[in-house]
This record gives structure tokens, C-alpha cells and sequence, in this order.
């Protein structure tokens, strides 16, 4: 790889995953959310099955690969995004959503260590730490009058919390020698054979959603899938590959202060001081667990 991309990969990935969050709430406002998803990871399956193909790159290194791709796929895939667009359906804003979901640094800097030796050092975890208070500041310091969170919106974003921090750790341990399209193609396979079933669920017990197809829709919709399903995806698998699992995971605490900002403009969703505040603190948590982790 260029050294240039390997320099600026992070920061690309950290710009396109924030627009998720913003992407994901202009389509549930359009459409069910498990509905949404089963159309979002048929294409992104196709489009990958198609790189693939033409790429003639190989699916998986044996059928063990493919299992551990499903695997690690079920959980980036169909379980965090379909609790984090659930979430979000449930009127949780994006901005908040982020942070939420922003605690992956902190729950895999815990785990990395008994699940894949990883050494986390004092440094690093004064980075987490510090991320952790941002993040409470951040959920405390709503504008005043902004009502409360449902618990089924604070559940769900626990949920996808979860399932991106075990995928990561899983995909760290178990999909270093995962292909990078032929691997991707399988996770969204496997993802859209999860979601389809949780849209037939719903559908037997009468909660079977609809799509309007808006322009606002298709556009957050084609973004979604080229530049999300797509894009990040394949940086974020590539930078899992590559960077310390703990070190990627850090970079997470940068996205929820792009995602306020962005969730700002489009939908006018505001912090209290005290929420910016916890912003700032997890800009700088995010400095010191990157900066020592490059170092190990």
C-alpha cells in the first residue's frame, strides 16, 4: 500500500464512518428500519460478490474462513447496525447514537488483552478513560427541555455496542487471513440471511414495515451502500488487519464529535455545554490511545 494511503486511511475511515449515523436517520425516517438494512446489504452483498468476481479474488482460505467471516459479519453487520438503526428509528439522535456506540474503545481496550494478548499500557488507558467521562458528558448534557430517552432506544444502542466491539475483537483474532472482497461478500451474506429473517419475524407478528422511496431516501440509501457498505467497510477491515486492536477501536471516540457537528446542520440536534465539553475530552482520550499505541 502507498504510504500516503496508509497515513490517511484512519482519518478516511473515521470521516465516512461518521456519515453513517446521519445516513442511517434520514432512511429510517423513510422506511422500517430491518427493511431498510435488507435491502442496504443485498446491494452491498451484490456489489461485493461482483468486485469479487472480477477482481477474481478468492472467497475464502477454506470453510472454516467462510464460517468465521459469517460469523464476524453477523455481529459488524446485521447486529450493530440493526440495533443502532433501530435505536435510532426510535427517535435516539444521531449525535447521541455516536457517542453511545463510542464506548467500543474503552470495552475492547478491556478485552483485548485476555482474547488476543494485546498490551494495553497506562498511557492508553488514561486515553480510554478520558473517552469514557466524554462520553457520560455527552449523554448528561442534553439542552435543557430535550425530554428523556426511551429504555428501548438505550437498550438497542447497548446491543450495537456489543456486537461492534465482540465483531471487532472476533474479526482481530479469528479473520486475519479473511480476503478482503471475497471475505466482506461473505459477511454481507451472511448479514442479509440474519436481517431477512428478523424482517420475517417481524412481518409474522404483524410489525412488517414499508419503504418510501423518496429522493432524500435513495440518495442516503446509494451513499449508505457505496460509501459505507463499501468503502469504510473495507478500510475498517483493512485497518483491523493491520493496527493494533485497541488503536482502531480508539479511533472511534473521533467519530461522535463529526456526527454532532454533521447532526447539527442537517437536523438541528444540539449539546449542552457540558455535552461539548465530553466531546473535547474524547478528541483528546483518542490522542493519547492512538499516539502510545502506535508505539507498541
Amino acid at each position: 500500500m502507498p504510504r500516503i494511503f496508509v497515513a490517511a486511511a484512519p482519518f478516511l475511515f473515521v470521516l465516512l464512518w461518521s456519515t453513517g449515523f446521519i445516513g442511517t436517520k434520514t432512511a429510517t425516517l423513510n422506511a422500517d428500519p430491518f427493511l431498510y438494512l435488507l435491502v442496504r446489504f443485498a446491494i452491498a452483498a451484490a456489489l461485493m460478490a461482483a468486485l469479487t468476481a472480477v477482481t477474481k479474488s478468492v472467497w475464502a482460505v477454506s470453510r472454516q474462513g467462510t464460517r468465521h467471516a459469517a460469523i464476524s459479519g453477523a455481529l459488524l453487520h446485521a447486529g450493530y447496525l440493526g440495533a443502532l438503526t433501530y435505536a435510532i428509528s426510535l427517535h435516539l439522535p444521531a449525535g447521541v447514537a455516536s457517542v453511545l456506540v463510542g464506548l467500543q474503545p474503552l470495552l475492547t481496550g478491556l478485552l483485548s488483552g485476555p482474547l488476543l494478548g494485546e498490551r494495553v499500557t497506562a498511557r492508553q488507558w488514561l486515553g480510554l478513560g478520558l473517552g469514557f467521562v466524554g462520553v457520560v458528558l455527552v449523554v448528561l448534557g442534553r439542552p435543557a427541555g430535550a425530554g428523556v430517552f426511551s429504555a428501548a432506544a438505550i437498550g438497542a444502542a447497548v446491543v450495537a455496542l456489543l456486537c461492534t466491539t465482540f465483531g471487532t475483537l472476533y474479526q482481530k483474532r479469528y479473520g486475519a487471513g479473511m480476503p478482503l472482497l471475497g471475505g466482506t461478500a461473505t459477511q454481507y451474506v451472511a448479514s442479509t440471511l440474519v436481517i431477512g429473517g428478523v424482517v420475517l419475524l417481524r412481518g409474522a407478528t404483524g410489525h412488517s414495515g414499508t419503504i418510501h422511496w423518496t429522493p432524500a431516501f435513495t440518495f442516503s440509501l446509494a451513499w449508505l451502500v457505496l460509501a459505507l457498505s463499501v468503502g469504510a467497510i473495507l478500510l475498517l477491515m483493512y485497518l483491523i488487519r493491520e493496527l493494533p486492536a485497541a488503536r482502531v477501536s480508539s479511533l472511534m471516540y473521533l467519530v461522535p464529535p463529526l456526527t454532532v457537528l454533521e447532526s447539527y446542520v442537517l437536523f438541528g440536534e444540539k449539546l449542552a455545554p457540558l455535552g461539548l465539553a465530553g466531546l473535547l475530552l474524547c478528541v483528546v482520550g483518542v490522542g493519547l490511545a492512538a499516539a502510545r499505541a502506535q508505539k507498541n
